[in-house]
């Protein structure tokens, strides 16, 4: 089949995409350039998002990411493509590694591909990684972490977003045929199917959710130890991050899984309080 494909770099700036997001705030108590190029990663990982979420054929989808890989490779080799002249700008600036933006496209296949339903634990993380804490990889250079610990924040504290998104969206995520809650935590409830809907029906849904939220907290809780021993000034926007999602998770195991599940979300009041909390203080 012949495909036709728009080019990856086709897409609004960065900064526009960002506006509608939980990290807007997180994003905007940085200096002015590491702001512009957390908007450059964030625009990045929305376009191969919005990819892998499109509900065009799969095909279509997989031979998209592969363009964005080509671009990558062509980034990385000193030849960017047009329109993507200030995220190659930024890669230079910060030293960003081509590994963990393949990485990421590798998650956005990982959806791709075929829809996830139950996975294992294993597979899970990985895709945790691919998708969450490979963009932490990126951020964390941004932030002017030294490697170690921001390798170790990016771990933990992308894992701990990631999970809790992924309780967060349950109901969003069954209506597209997928279900992220892993098969360990489907045993531990005695739910025996991995069809979305069919799991998401089960009376014991809200264990095998508090199976999953307590691996979120867990890393919540090294995310918090790492940033505690980091100078205040490059961890400002991860703790953010960690706060708004922490709380999240807190009113999520507060509210329980039972039916109907109303979607948690955190006013603008509450984050602009945090956000100038971390910016002044």
């Amino acid at each position: 089949m012949n495909i036709q494909l728009p080019h990856p770099a086709d897409r609004s700036h960065a900064s526009a995409r960002a506006g509608g997001s939980s990290f807007y705030f997180a994003m905007r108590i940085l200096g002015r350039e590491q702001r512009e190029a957390m908007f450059e990663i964030y625009s990045f990982c929305r376009a191969v998002d919005d990819i892998a979420d499109s509900g065009e054929a799969r095909e279509w989808r997989m031979a998209q990411l592969a363009a964005w890989r080509r671009d990558i490779d062509a980034l990385y080799a000193g030849a960017p493509p047009a329109g993507l002249e200030r995220i190659a700008r930024v890669i230079g600036r910060f030293g960003l590694r081509k590994e963990d933006f393949l990485a990421v496209i590798d998650g956005m296949e990982m959806d791709a591909k075929a829809d996830i339903r139950g996975p294992s634990l294993a597979q899970l993380d990985l895709y945790c990684d691919r998708v969450a804490s490979a963009v932490g990889r990126l951020s964390v250079r941004v932030f002017g972490m030294e490697d170690d610990d921001g390798r170790a924040l990016a771990h933990h504290l992308g894992r701990a977003l990631q999970l809790t998104n992924i309780l967060r969206d349950l109901d969003e995520d069954a209506g597209v045929g997928r279900l992220y809650l892993p098969q360990e935590a489907l045993r531990a409830a005695n739910i025996g199917s991995s069809d979305p809907m069919t799991a998401l029906a089960s009376p014991h849904l809200d264990i095998a959710c508090r199976f999953v939220a307590e691996r979120a907290r867990a890393h919540f809780v090294e995310a918090n130890a790492i940033m505690a021993r980091c100078r205040r000034r490059v961890v400002r926007a991860p703790r953010i991050m960690g706060e708004v999602y922490n709380r999240i998770l807190a009113d999520m195991v507060a509210r329980g899984w039972s039916p109907p599940r109303h979607r948690i979300q955190v006013n603008k009041a509450y984050l602009l309080w945090i956000a100038l909390r971390h910016a002044f203080f």
